[in-house]
């Protein structure tokens, strides 16, 4: 009835006049609009890629499967992708994982108040702050493990390791050691230069004075994190996430030691194979590698 012409005005019949006429509503007009529109596919504007959606659908489950990592985003995907060869946008991708289940599990955050850290951690050179915390593993014999890390709040890379039967005070500092014997070159008085910052909680093995007198002997600062603002260390808390998906929940072990064995494997092949988004994909070593060749020359 729209389409006709009225014979007073020379107009076609307005939509709420013949509702009005029917007995209808406009609401149930728009929906069934809305409904037959749904119906047909919506494909977003522009060249179709290099690909079919199908044919990227299967690269993606390809990457997902030749991946060391579990876990990985969206991100990551399209950085392996192009990788692979393969020309895509991020938004395609993210489109694509999400329509058929591929997007990594997350928790659903929760609404907190003021932060009392409202800056940034991340830094823009390597060894101008570490970040170390621990966390827990499980053997079949000996039963609980604490496992320490240490990371580099610029590269993330893994600068230290260890597992122990005990949580002390002496085995939270055996990941400070190995970053400061691999990338300083000794272990002895004052042998860290340039300023480099430890983060760390306030808990007991890192906040004692072995803990703290050991540090100041290298010639590291210590840098306590704000209490219950997790975020603060948030590098070695992320690098802990990935371990517990990469590791510790899906592999088991017997002993401490076959658990510290393979913590160190895993530390090398995160530190060469993790990608970082943020340096434009590169892993923690080539960060480390890039940077440290440039203050070579510079100097």
């Amino acid at each position: 009835m729209r389409a006709v012409v009225s014979a007073g005005t020379g107009k076609p019949y307005g939509l709420a006049l013949v509702c009005r006429s029917w007995g209808l509503a406009r609401s149930s007009i728009y929906w069934r609009r809305q409904r037959r529109s749904s119906d047909r596919i919506n494909l977003r504007p522009g060249p179709a890629g290099p690909c079919l959606d199908s044919e990227l659908v299967e690269e993606i489950k390809t990457v997902l499967k030749e991946s060391p990592f579990y876990g990985e985003g969206y991100r990551k995907v399209w950085a392996r992708l192009r990788l692979r060869g393969v020309r895509t946008s991020k938004r395609r991708t993210l489109r694509l994982m999400r329509e058929h289940g591929l997007l990594a599990p997350h928790r659903v955050g929760r609404r907190r108040g003021p932060k009392a850290h409202e800056g940034t951690i991340v830094t823009e050179r390597v060894d101008e702050m570490w970040g170390t915390d621990m966390t827990s593993g499980w053997t079949s014999r000996e039963g609980q493990a604490a496992v320490f890390i240490a990371v580099d709040h610029c590269s993330a890379e893994c600068v230290g390791i260890h597992a122990s039967k005990r949580a002390d005070r002496f085995q939270a500092l055996e990941p400070i050691r190995q970053g400061v014997r691999d990338h300083f070159g000794a272990f002895d008085k004052g042998i860290v230069v340039g300023g480099l910052k430890l983060r760390h909680d306030h808990g007991s093995q890192y906040m004692s004075d072995d803990f703290q007198k050991e540090i100041k002997f290298l010639g590291l600062e210590s840098s306590p994190a704000f209490v219950r603002e997790p975020e603060g260390n948030g590098c070695a808390e992320r690098f802990i996430r990935t371990l517990k998906e990469n590791l510790l929940w899906i592999r088991s072990f017997k002993t401490i030691e076959e658990l510290r064995l393979a913590l160190h494997e895993f530390k090398d092949q995160y530190n060469n194979q993790w990608l970082i988004e943020r340096h434009g994909n590169k892993t923690p070593a080539q960060i480390r590698e890039l940077q440290t060749a440039s203050a070579k020359q510079a100097a």
